[in-house]
């Protein structure tokens, strides 16, 4: 029994250096697998690497997952003595075959932050487990915890440049330089986000993921929430029944809705000092009212032109939207969570119409009496005629670019939405199209029509 045991020893160690040894020889490994094999057929090594993919034999790992997690264990205990390189190599053993044990991400935080590891490194294993195990929850929290990391350190280099006040020149170069690392690090981590969502369906922590790095390394900028709710357009078309994907158009078109509807004195050169924008503001890949599909103003505009184009940008967002709720509704039935974001989409569309009703009345009565006055006193059924004629609470002759919003469908109202609804009723074959036709009417009629 002593020898069987020994012989496990040297066979385990030696599959750990061939995994070492395997992204020594390919840096650009992307993905993992565990390759069904019952038993060793031939005397050679279980790690087999072709291309860019690495897997590992099924017959190995019985006896390769409980000695590395052994010798961790035996480790955090101060029972057994491990050097930094045999940590590094261990736990990325284990990670790769058991993502979601908590003790193997710990240690490597401390090797982080002795400086063994730096923290691409980290982000690259856990995009690699991410390959096999697209829904780990622990490797999504370590994730964060890295990213936390470098945006850290990149604020201590330039609070560090700001004190010791290097030169105009050479301090614009390096932010330049970190501006562009970080860029490049949303640009990964989106598409890390993007497969594991390929790789499991509804896959909540991938998405929520994905909305923790845009509130931490973009928030405040139109141009990147803007070109992310124009990728998951196609995406979303192909995954209708996908809640957490449309969760996540939600989440980009509120925060589009907040910043578009900013008060005409939070313009361009405020906007700039006071958004709340972590990581990439002054990135020269993403500016916040650059132009985004042909939709967004630039910086130079006029303050009240940037705002009246914003307001109508929101107006097109949102009817773009709802036009896509339609399309996928009609072209495919039956799926709730259709149904669901477009009930999302009116309320939003219903909620910020009202504000901004509201706010152009405010701003009417105090500083254009006589304009506002005659609306205020009209009898019930003309005050409602005149309030359908507006678009987001200011009338159609006052938005600066109202031949943009002539290409377009009528606003979304109450009435459509019940024209829409039984369209669907007298066309639809489908029993749960017409359930869910039926659920959004009432919904309609219990929830928006008692706020009219």
């Amino acid at each position: 029994m002593a020898e069987s045991e020994e012989e496990v020893d040297v066979l385990v160690q030696r599959v750990v250096k061939d995994i070492t040894n395997a992204f020594k020889k390919n840096p650009n490994i992307d993905e993992i697998g565990v390759i069904p094999c019952p038993e060793a057929r031939y005397n050679r090594s279980p790690i087999v690497l072709v291309e860019n993919k690495l897997g590992v034999e099924s017959w190995c790992v019985k006896f390769l997952l409980p000695y590395v997690h052994n010798k961790l264990l035996l480790y955090r205990q101060r029972k057994h003595w491990l050097d930094r390189e045999a940590l590094v190599d261990i736990t990325c053993t284990l990670l790769l075959l058991n993502p979601d044990f908590t003790t193997a991400w710990n240690v490597r935080k401390e090797l982080l932050q002795c400086g063994v590891l730096n923290p691409e490194k980290d982000l690259y294993l856990g995009k690699l487990a991410l390959t096999k195990f697209p829904k780990s929850p622990e490797t999504w929290i370590h994730r964060r915890w890295v990213l936390q990391q470098i945006l850290r350190q990149s604020s201590a280099v330039r609070c560090s440049r700001k004190q010791q006040g290097e030169a105009e020149q050479a301090d614009a170069g390096r932010s330049q330089q970190l501006s562009d690392h970080l860029a490049r690090t949303l640009h990964q981590e989106m598409d890390v986000c993007s497969d594991a969502a390929c790789r499991y369906p509804s896959n909540y922590n991938a998405w929520s993921h994905r909305i923790w790095v845009l509130q931490h390394m973009a928030m405040g900028n139109i141009k990147i929430f803007h070109d992310e709710l124009s990728l998951m357009r196609p995406w979303v078309s192909m995954h209708v029944s996908d809640h957490s994907g449309f969760h996540y158009r939600q989440f980009l078109l509120k925060e589009l809705i907040t910043e578009l509807s900013q008060t005409p004195t939070y313009t361009s050169s405020s906007s700039q000092e006071h958004r709340p924008s972590t990581a990439l503001s002054g990135s020269p890949h993403y500016h916040s009212h650059g132009h985004a599909n042909g939709e967004l103003s630039g910086v130079e505009a006029a303050g009240e032109d940037e705002s009246q184009l914003d307001l109508t940008t929101v107006f097109q967002l949102l009817q773009q939207e709802m036009e896509l709720c339609s399309d996928l509704i009609q072209s495919f039935p039956g799926h709730e969570t259709l149904w669901s974001h477009r009930r999302h989409v009116f309320y939003l569309w219903h909620h910020w119409r009202s504000e901004h009703q509201h706010h152009h009345r405010s701003s009417s009565t105090g500083g254009r009496e006589s304009v506002q006055k005659p609306s205020e006193d009209v009898v019930n059924g003309q005050r409602k005629a005149i309030e359908a004629m507006e678009v987001d609470g200011v009338s159609l002759s006052d938005l600066r670019d109202s031949k943009r919003l002539k290409r377009g469908s009528p606003p979304p109202i109450l009435p459509s939405e019940h024209s829409f609804v039984s369209g669907i009723l007298d066309s639809c074959c489908n029993p749960e199209q017409r359930r869910f036709a039926l659920a959004y009417r009432k919904w309609l009629d219990t929830v928006i029509g008692r706020q009219i």
